[in-house]
């Protein structure tokens, strides 16, 4: 069209663009419509403020919603925003009042989102048009001076000033022409007769009618109005209704009715008869809606999108038979129906975060877009609970996607985040989206022993460079950041360095012992192991290892008592009076070692009298088997053989003289006294103790069981023998430990009685059992009311040594100890 062109001063005028930053960075820019690809509209660097140069390195570019054209670009090296794309308001919006593209700035490192809106300012690129080339219109001769004809309407696709504006109607004798708007701002004409036709004098007039728009220049658009005279029809048909309003769901199925127009002529006949059209309509008007002439009846032939139109206005003409018309308008308005899935779109393009990011760290940007419109297009985003992440609005339609708690690489490397977009339709319509991100690793994880600590049992005297124990540490990172190496953390043994009794692999974490261990010299020692990683920087923890040496029976009982002092023997005198089954004396030994291999067994091996004595297995008490009979040597000689329960076994013997006699004169010194050591007695009995043993190791244990089970109900508080021994007979290092030790705290003596003793002092026992009073205290502060005075009994000092068992019972009668003298007896 040659009323297209406009002058380069014209469009100069017209390009007045204005840009306006919104509160949430956004730009407006206003421009006519058509101009030429490459036009600049703008400079958004200098609006946004930012240095051009910053602009490519920031990867700029336009950004469209969905499937939208780009109608501008960006020109990275000057920051202007250039025309793409042919832009037809028209063609875009239609008879929308304003037209308004939405695009997008997106500015990266860091990410930026601008909108910008484009206001399409409409030209005068269109002349107005009428529907038809020629009006025709049937008039009555009839018709009085001042009847109006309503004529078409003209159409013109511009808006505003550059829409129709005014109509004019060629200089006649019969006609005039009347100009009018209509409720919504449009111009109509109807033809006013001015002057009563005369069908005999004229039957027919061509009228030339001219639309004319209100651009600068204008345009016009011209129709040949056709009249024919006729006979008299007075009588135009009238709609029940000026204006039909409606009101259509889009998707609404084919072939629905919309409304029915209906209009009535008093006429009667052919002058009556009323037929239905529309006036001035689009081709997709006629493609989705058609008007039964008869009935008036409209229906839905084609499909009805609210997102491609929202609002329809049809002219619908009625004509009577001779050709009066008149016209309704039916506004059919288009409500949505939620039909549009929601869309989301990832725009981020690294799927890799480091594991030791920060809560609140923005790792990729959302975008959901829905075509519906009202609560049909408005979006609710979220996604699953069991991630640590969230979604935050951010723009329009934005969202970010935000860390809400530590990340672990170990515990899980990678998420699969399902993001689900629900619009708040009826019923609502969701779509959702997966997106992989990985956890990167980081050296954060140290070493983690299998165990909480470590106990190793090596047997004492074990061979240097046997392998003690294996640790072992895993790290949960990945590659060199979890690989674990062993080291001993340098500390002292026994006042040596830990390297000279251990030594660990580096790689398998498996301990050598570097030396012999001896149970008896230390039964076990702490080292601690060092595990590091090989992460930048490394991380390393530690545990530790409890050596416990394992005893070996290689030790000998060792006999305290009797023991024999310088060169003198220990001799125990025994009552004649003596009953049996009374204790006469007691053998006690000790064995290094511990466990099974310090349980001891005592046997007599051989005897004066063999069946005059017994010895008890467990105790080493020798007690009085039978009565004492004058045949009965005096002199007693009994050999007695301590065995351990080891494996081998091992033995140590004693010698022990009993003398029986109610005199202590009688005593002969242990010089005089001799016996007769026959080896081959001696093997003998040696060897009947050694097969002894194992028969008597299940009686030993039910024997102990028993008599801790008594003592638990009966506490002793006195022992029950009259032999002692002095706490100088106990080896420092022969200290009961945990209940296992050889010599049990009940016969920890205090005193002794022997005839080799060279002093005249005499001591009452007392046990060391912990539920008695200490020994210097005594055995019972109550039972040691007065003083003892032994030379009551015994008439000179040098005779101390030669009171008999009889006088020491008297005494303790007299003091009433009978608990004491029950046992004693």
């Amino acid at each position: 069209m040659s009323t297209r062109s406009l002058s380069v001063g014209g469009l100069t005028l017209v390009l007045c663009l204005f840009m306006a930053r919104t509160a949430y960075g956004d730009l407006s820019y206003s421009f006519p419509e058509e101009m030429k690809r490459g036009s600049v509209i703008g400079n958004i660097a200098k609006d946004l403020g930012f240095s051009v140069n910053r602009l490519p390195g920031r990867n700029a570019r336009i950004d469209t919603e969905g499937k939208q054209k780009r109608y501008c670009d960006i020109n990275v090296n000057t920051g202007e925003l250039a025309v793409a794309e042919r832009i037809d308001r028209e063609g875009l919006c239609g008879k929308k009042a304003t037209c308004v593209i939405k695009q997008e700035l997106v500015l990266e490192n860091p990410l930026e989102l601008h909108r910008i809106s484009l206001n399409v300012q409409d030209i005068n690129d269109n002349s107005p048009k009428f529907e038809a080339n020629v009006i025709k219109i049937e008039i009555r001769e009839s018709a009085v001076k001042g009847t109006r004809f309503l004529l078409d309407e003209a159409n013109d696709a511009d808006i505003g000033d550059n829409s129709v504006r005014t109509y004019t109607l060629q200089m006649n004798e019969h006609f005039v022409l009347a100009v009018s708007t209509n409720s919504d701002g449009g111009k109509y004409s109807d033809l006013v007769l001015d002057k009563e036709l005369d069908r005999e004098h004229q039957r027919e007039l061509t009228l030339i009618l001219t639309a004319l728009d209100g651009g600068t220049p204008s345009r016009s658009g011209t129709v040949v109005i056709h009249v024919t005279v006729l006979d008299a029809n007075d009588n135009t048909p009238v709609f029940s209704q000026s204006v039909y309003q409606v009101s259509l769901p889009e998707n609404i199925p084919l072939d629905s009715n919309v409304v029915t127009v209906s209009a009535t002529d008093e006429d009667d006949g052919q002058n009556g008869e009323i037929t239905y059209s529309l006036g001035h309509i689009s081709e997709e008007g006629k493609r989705i809606f058609f008007l039964n002439r008869k009935t008036g009846e409209i229906t839905v032939t084609g499909q009805i999108d609210y997102e491609e139109e929202s609002l329809y206005e049809l002219r619908v003409l009625a004509k009577d038979g001779p050709g009066l018309t008149s016209y309704s308008k039916v506004i059919i308005e288009v409500t949505d129906v939620n039909d549009n899935v929601p869309t989301i779109v990832y725009k981020s393009h690294n799927n890799q975060v480091p594991e030791n990011i920060h809560i609140g760290t923005e790792v990729g940007i959302i975008n959901v877009q829905d075509r519906d419109s009202g609560s049909n297009g408005q979006i609710h985003c979220s996604i699953q609970d069991n991630v640590p992440f969230k979604l935050i609005p951010s723009l329009r339609n934005y969202y970010s996607l935000v860390t809400t708690g530590e990340l672990d690489r170990e515990l899980n490397s990678e998420y699969n985040i399902t993001i689900t977009a629900t619009d708040q339709g009826f019923p609502p319509l969701s779509s959702s989206k997966t997106i992989h991100l990985s956890v990167s690793d980081i050296n954060d994880n140290p070493p983690v022993f299998i165990e909480q600590f470590y106990s190793a049992h090596v047997k004492e005297n074990n061979k240097p460079g046997s392998s003690v124990c294996t640790v072992a540490a895993t790290d949960s990172d990945w590659r060199q950041n979890g690989t674990v190496v062993y080291s001993l953390l340098p500390t002292d043994v026994n006042g040596a360095p830990v390297s000279s009794f251990l030594s660990i692999n580096g790689d398998t974490g498996v301990i050598h012992a570097v030396r012999s261990f001896d149970y008896e010299q230390f039964r076990s020692f702490k080292v601690l192991v060092l595990a590091r990683d090989n992460g930048s920087p490394p991380l390393s923890s530690n545990v530790t290892v409890n050596v416990l040496i394992i005893d070996e029976n290689d030790n000998s009982p060792q006999i305290l008592y009797p023991s024999l002092e310088g060169n003198s023997l220990m001799t125990e005198m025994v009552p004649k009076a003596t009953r049996s089954g009374s204790l006469v004396s007691k053998v006690i030994a000790v064995d290094a070692d511990s466990g099974q291999n310090a349980w001891l067994s005592y046997h007599i091996v051989k005897a004066t009298d063999s069946g005059l004595f017994t010895i008890g297995e467990h105790n080493g008490e020798i007690r009085l088997q039978k009565d004492i009979s004058e045949s009965i040597n005096m002199k007693q000689n009994l050999i007695v053989s301590v065995k351990d329960n080891g494996e081998p076994s091992l033995s140590a013997t004693c010698s022990l003289y009993l003398f029986i006699s109610d005199n202590l004169a009688e005593v002969p010194e242990l010089k005089d006294m001799s016996y007769d050591e026959s080896s081959s007695k001696l093997t003998f009995y040696l060897i009947i103790s050694l097969v002894s043993v194992s028969t008597f190791f299940l009686t030993f244990i039910i024997i102990i069981l028993a008599v801790r089970f008594c003592n638990r109900k009966k506490p002793r508080l006195l022992f029950d023998g009259a032999v002692a021994i002095p706490s100088a007979y106990l080896p420092p290092n022969y200290a009961d430990v945990e209940g296992m030790g050889t010599l049990r705290s009940t016969y920890n003596y205090d005193a002794y009685l022997t005839t080799g003793s060279r002093t005249s002092d005499f001591k009452f026992v007392s046990s060391y059992n912990d539920s008695t009073l200490p020994s210097d205290l005594n055995v019972k502060n109550n039972y040691l009311a007065s003083a003892v005075d032994l030379e009551g009994l015994c008439t000179h000092e040098s005779q101390v040594l030669n009171c008999s068992r009889i006088h020491l019972k008297k005494f303790i009668q007299n003091n009433a100890w009978v608990g004491f003298t029950s046992e004693l007896t």
